[in-house]
């Protein structure tokens, strides 16, 4: 015979459950608006039947309902959207890196302007112009100099402007080797609180949404791949399990940066080399016997900004900024040795005058540009060209301006021919081209690999976003539902109020009401 107070405890469960529900619901409209929050819902289960099947069981004509449970809180999240978003992540974070080391790039060069390079030099060979009409004029001469003088600036101040970026560029790597050391730290000690709540049969969604934050943060930065492992004991169906992360290079070799089985993280390092220039050499991976080669390395931001600093491909220099800073000292060089040369090879007004006095067959051999540098540079190692480009300290004199190509007053063509060198081809490295048309291939090179990295960085972002709508439409608390599960939740606990009351009235019958029997 099952109890009298059979209907109570069936009304009691469905209120306890029904309050459980609300309360989850009430926990999702708290953290509507909190980064990385997964929205929880109330897993209902009906409890056992009575009776149960057994020898000794009352005959009735069936088995009744006992009412309901809440059988867990579960967090709604769909994984495949997850590693969707992951890996859009890591596009973004590997092009946001290049447009922004470009873009910085884009406004130190300045070009086209009236304060870049190419129209400092513009003022240069119209002063050289200038100078062949009044070759005797010393203020023509004047303003030769201080052209001159402007030119030598210019280069000074974009190398040592790129180089010092370059160094910030640097730093924010190293930075950003910190962060993913930290976060996979981070991720680990998480991993740890999990394996000793999973197997007691509870779901930790506040430590799962923590560690999903975390890992989507990872991914900005570097490529990984995240594998769930069972944390053991009895833990419930839906448990999330313990995540292992990898990271693929583009061989596809995998190493391990959190081992959930061992509680272990191998941290990054990136490897300089020896030489002067400090590039990034290779990355290595704790508890791994060989380092990856950075040419190896894929997306993310981290590789990003080793490739706008700088990086050695096997001896050789690549990268944004080692690139451009090579192309301007290739420039000084090239126009500074091929300008001496011709400016040598003149009569200046002091060579004239002295060979009025006694005559002379070769005039006096002026350098108008010189390279302070301690180690002479060479056609074969122009580092630190535009870097240490000044005028020569023959330049300390007017006179010493070579405008004449025969020892007379008021010759001005080897003026003309020192403007020449504008359209003359020089050697540079792997082609032959005049100093303008290789500066206008360098600026064009940026500015198409600008161009492209910004239009690669919107096509990353509108496709992360896209999948992150997605992913908020699955896991994201939408008010409006939250509101409609409360007016639902509330009716049924209601209910379940009310379906107390009636048994309350009916025992109340039952026992006082019926009167007293034999009487």
């Amino acid at each position: 015979m099952r109890s009298t107070f059979h209907g109570l405890e069936t009304a009691r469960r469905g209120m306890f459950t029904q309050q459980t529900a609300l309360q989850t619901t009430g926990h999702n409209i708290a953290n509507a608006n909190t980064p990385g929050y997964s929205r929880q819902r109330v897993n209902f289960v009906q409890t056992e039947a009575y009776p149960a099947a057994s020898m000794n069981r009352p005959q009735i004509p069936g088995q009744m309902g006992t009412g309901v449970a809440a059988g867990s809180i579960q967090r709604v999240r769909e994984g495949f959207l997850d590693t969707q978003f992951r890996g859009e992540n890591n596009k973004l974070g590997y092009w946001s890196a290049r447009s922004e080391a470009l873009e910085k790039m884009e406004d130190i060069m300045n070009e086209p302007s009236d304060n870049g390079l190419a129209k400092t030099l513009d003022r240069f060979w119209q002063s050289l112009h200038d100078l062949s009409a009044s070759p005797e004029d010393s203020g023509a001469r004047s303003v030769v100099r201080q052209r001159g003088l402007a030119v030598a600036e210019t280069f000074n101040y974009l190398s040592n402007s790129l180089t010092a970026i370059q160094g910030d560029i640097k730093a924010q790597t190293d930075i950003a080797t910190k962060e993913i050391n930290a976060l996979l730290d981070d991720i680990n000690s998480i991993n740890k609180q999990i394996s000793e709540v999973e197997p007691h049969g509870y779901l930790p969604n506040t430590l799962y949404d923590e560690r999903d934050k975390l890992v989507d943060e990872l991914s900005t930065l570097v490529n990984i791949e995240v594998t769930t492992k069972p944390s053991g004991g009895k833990s419930d169906p839906q448990a999330a399990g313990l995540y292992d992360i990898k990271m693929k290079d583009q061989n596809g070799k995998e190493y391990t940066l959190v081992d959930s089985k061992t509680a272990k993280v191998n941290h990054l390092t990136i490897n300089y080399d020896d030489a002067g220039n400090k590039l990034a050499d290779t990355i290595t991976v704790e508890g791994t016997p060989t380092s990856i080669n950075i040419v190896d390395f894929t997306n993310g931001k981290l590789k990003g900004m080793i490739e706008s600093y700088g990086y050695n491909d096997n001896g050789v220099v690549k990268g944004v900024y080692p690139d451009m800073l090579s192309k301007l000292d290739q420039m000084a060089y090239h126009f500074a040795t091929k300008f001496n040369e011709v400016h040598s090879s003149g009569w200046s007004l002091n060579s004239i005058q002295d060979h009025e006095k006694t005559p002379m067959t070769q005039p006096y051999a002026y350098d108008f540009f010189d390279f302070n540098t301690v180690t002479p540079l060479d056609k074969d190692n122009v580092t630190g060209a535009a870097k240490s480009l000044v005028l020569s300290k023959d330049m300390d004199e007017l006179n010493h301006i070579a405008a004449a190509t025969n020892p007379f007053s008021g010759d001005g063509s080897n003026a003309l021919l020192l403007a020449d060198v504008k359209n003359k081809n020089l050697d540079f490295p792997g082609s032959t081209a005049s100093l303008q048309s290789y500066y206008e291939g360098a600026i064009g090179k940026m500015a198409v690999d600008a161009e492209q990295a910004e239009r690669l960085t919107s096509n990353s972002s509108v496709l992360t976003d896209s999948v992150q709508q997605r992913r908020l439409s699955v896991s994201g608390v939408s008010l409006d539902e939250e509101m409609t599960n409360m007016i639902q939740f509330q009716h049924a606990y209601n209910a379940s109020a009310r379906n107390i009351t009636v048994i309350d009235e009916i025992l109340d019958k039952i026992i006082n009401g019926l009167g007293v029997g034999g009487r």
